[in-house]
């Protein structure tokens, strides 16, 4: 049972990171599921709902359906959708149920591209792992199937991969990435996946770097390497870190720790050791990070992991929904996570692009 969570909530799943990847590029994500879980997938991990529509749906799968195996209807509910409202693509998202069923999304998908000509591709979701996963994949897939090769390469150019509500809720987080980028003298190309449309992500080729700000944007990175070339930098400008810079190597403090999504808090982790002199460790619960692990990154599996990994902690930074896991001589600092405590300290959320690191250490003695 040392997989298990019984005190803290587990991270937003696959299923709701491919929703948040593609919210915004003009799309329409079929998840193949029972009605009503919609609601789960996206008003409960999607901030943007507040703002604007985005078509996302649910098939309404049936149990009898589930049973019998009718992807017929499922196949003749989408077509008829697209061709009503003509999405730019047709992403299809799995659930446990089809997932069990062994169902074929790879044929259905060839199936409604050859009815409708519309771009339609699957993303091997089943709800059983965290939004890394998904997002990832989904910007993956954007990345080989939508980025047309350049014909330039921009000097001073970058795209930013891996900018969702479920890593940057906060609504100035966007505009702080890129006057970030402005700052280090870099101009922003593409931003995936907030703020822009597939179109402009179309044109990301043409960059001369790509920044990763965060693990959802690792995937895409390594398309646009192995099709253009494109290099690519792993970091997000937090603190005195600037936009493009490679993380510094710095002693390592083994009784502070970062808890979350490994690039963000990493770049944290960096910008903390700027000011103390030394950088705490980060806990990493994320699947899909093996790459990012090092003498900074340890990964973390389960609840009880990550409460034995804290037993010598003097201070904690993370999501509040720690706090009853972190020994109770800790100095706990809140840092609210979307993807981890959902909307309970909404108001709360830093932006970090703009965080400031002296005072988030406010009264912590290093």
């Amino acid at each position: 049972m040392n997989r298990a969570y019984r005190i803290i909530p587990c991270y937003t799943g696959d299923v709701s990171g491919v929703c948040s990847a593609l919210f915004e590029l003009g799309g329409m994500v079929v998840i193949h599921d029972p009605s009503g879980c919609n609601s789960t997938y996206n008003t409960h991990d999607e901030t943007r709902w507040y703002d604007h529509d985005s078509l996302i749906f649910i098939s309404g799968l049936a149990e009898i359906d589930a049973v019998m195996g009718n992807d017929e209807k499922f196949i003749t509910d989408v077509v008829d959708a697209a061709q009503s409202l003509r999405p730019k693509f047709i992403a299809l998202a799995n659930s446990p149920i089809p997932f069990l069923n062994g169902t074929d999304f790879a044929a259905i998908s060839r199936v409604i591209e050859t009815r409708t000509g519309i771009p339609t591709f699957y993303l091997p979701t089943n709800g059983m792992h965290d939004y890394v996963r998904g997002a990832g994949e989904a910007l993956a897939e954007i990345a080989r199937r939508f980025v047309r090769p350049p014909q330039t390469v921009r000097k001073n150019t970058v795209n930013l991969l891996g900018v969702t509500p479920l890593d940057f809720a906060h609504s100035d987080a966007p505009r702080s990435l890129r006057a970030a980028c402005a700052r280090a003298g870099l101009e922003v190309l593409s931003c995936w996946a907030m703020g822009d449309t597939l179109e402009t992500l179309a044109r990301a080729g043409e960059a001369e770097r790509n920044l990763v700000v965060s693990a959802t944007g690792l995937a895409a990175a390594k398309v646009l390497s192995a099709r253009f070339g494109t290099p690519y930098t792993i970091g997000c400008p937090v603190g005195a870190l600037q936009a493009g810079d490679k993380l510094p190597r710095l002693p390592v403090c083994d009784d502070w720790f970062v808890i979350g999504e490994p690039v963000t808090m990493r770049s944290l982790a960096a910008a903390i050791g700027l000011e103390t002199g030394k950088a705490p460790k980060v806990l990493c619960p994320l699947e899909g990070c093996e790459s990012l692990l090092s003498d900074y990154i340890q990964a973390t599996v389960g609840e009880e992991d990550v409460e034995n990994a804290l037993t010598d902690a003097k201070v904690v930074i993370a999501d509040p929904l720690y706090r009853p896991i972190c020994p109770q001589d800790a100095v706990f600092v809140p840092l609210p996570h979307l993807a981890f405590s959902g909307r309970c300290y909404l108001k709360q959320m830093e932006n970090l692009p703009e965080l400031d690191v002296k005072s988030l250490l406010k009264g912590v003695t290093p």
